[in-house]
């Protein structure tokens, strides 16, 4: 009987290393996950931080670790905006039973926030956060272009709709105008025909904005394009009181492109970038920075302004058609534009802070 109890202890103290091993591998594993993980015991004490989580709150481990919610969120380091989102997910998830928050931190990434608790855990509570930015960029892609080709099958439906009355309008006023004539009334004929023509080109030029055609492509160097729009913009840009400034680099950079549809795009960002200097109203002086930075197979055209700047709403909506914060805009300048880097396969990318400037890089393949 001795001997069995001596054989069993001894089977069990030889198991003991390697569950300790084993337990090791799966801190080490937890420890260098890409997400944040944090886990709290019953009595709301932290009992565990990953170094990941840690990165995210921006506070060093060891003052986090056997501290409770509470004192955590008097950590002098702790800022101020995440104290108050880290507060919106425990009352959403102790009052609101709620397990999954998403939430856009201060430097525009998106995160998703989840919740563990219940019988499975034994009364502990289990955060994981993950960055889900480059889910969100390519969800908000796919969103883009459904929206785009909405406003593509609207477009061609309202052109179709008024076009027909307008064409047979100008018809009858044709058959009308020799009676006019006699009435010594030509001018109100030649108007009519005149407005008419006038609004068959807007429906036109809406037309083409919405659908962009296929691209015509030519081969053409980044910095003489650019030379030419600050060329085209730069008395209107002194008329609104800022000074554009291109940084000219000997690198021989060619793009294949239809040099009206990119000229379009870049003359619409600086227009947009001279009025957010604009309405800052003489605050400082206005400056628009114009730069390219070749990266791989690709150049970025990078268009800087210290302006007014966007907030987090702004931003989210820039490219939807129709949306504008101007009060005679079309809300069609930034939905068209995306539409023509896309089709020339680049990307658009936006980085602002209400405040404190915007810059638009706009992405191309190099020839």
């Amino acid at each position: 009987m001795i001997s069995e109890f001596q054989e069993a202890l001894l089977d069990t103290v030889g198991a003991c290393p390697s569950t300790q091993i084993a337990n090791n591998k799966y801190e080490n594993v937890l420890e260098n996950l890409d997400s944040g993980i944090m886990l709290f015991d019953s009595d709301g004490v932290l009992t565990f931080i990953n170094v990941q989580m840690a990165k995210l709150l921006e506070l060093p481990r060891s003052s986090l670790a056997g501290r409770n919610l509470m004192q955590i969120l008097h950590h002098p380091e702790l800022s101020r905006f995440k104290k108050k989102k880290i507060m919106r997910i425990y009352k959403e998830t102790i009052f609101h039973r709620k397990r999954y928050h998403e939430l856009i931190d201060e430097y525009g990434r998106h995160w998703l926030i989840t919740v563990t608790y219940g019988d499975q855990m034994d009364g502990d509570f289990l955060f994981s956060v993950k960055d889900v930015s480059d889910y969100k960029q390519i969800e908000q892609t796919a969103y883009q272009n459904d929206k785009l080709a909405m406003l593509g099958r609207i477009s061609a439906s309202i052109a179709h709709e008024i076009r027909n009355p307008l064409t047979a309008i100008r018809g009858f006023i044709q058959l009308l105008r020799p009676h006019l004539v006699e009435l010594g009334r030509d001018e109100y004929a030649r108007i009519i025909l005149t407005e008419i023509d006038r609004a068959n080109d807007i429906i036109y030029e809406f037309l083409n904005s919405s659908k962009p055609s296929a691209p015509q492509k030519t081969a053409v160097s980044v910095m003489g394009l650019l030379k030419e729009v600050v060329m085209l913009t730069e008395s209107e840009a002194l008329m609104k009181g800022c000074q554009i400034a291109l940084d000219e680099n000997d690198e021989l950079m060619k793009v294949s492109i239809d040099v009206k549809q990119i000229k379009q795009v870049i003359l619409n960002m600086i227009k947009n970038a001279m009025d957010a200097i604009e309405s800052i109203g003489g605050e400082r002086e206005g400056c628009i920075d114009i730069h390219t930075v070749l990266e791989g197979n690709y150049v970025h055209i990078c268009i800087e302004d210290n302006g007014l700047g966007m907030d987090h709403n702004t931003l989210a909506r820039l490219f939807d058609p129709f949306f504008t914060t101007k009060e005679s805009g079309t809300g069609l300048g930034l939905a068209v534009s995306y539409r023509i880097i896309k089709n020339h396969g680049g990307f658009i990318h936006v980085d602002s802070k209400h405040g404190s400037g915007t810059q638009f890089k706009i992405t191309l393949p190099v020839v």
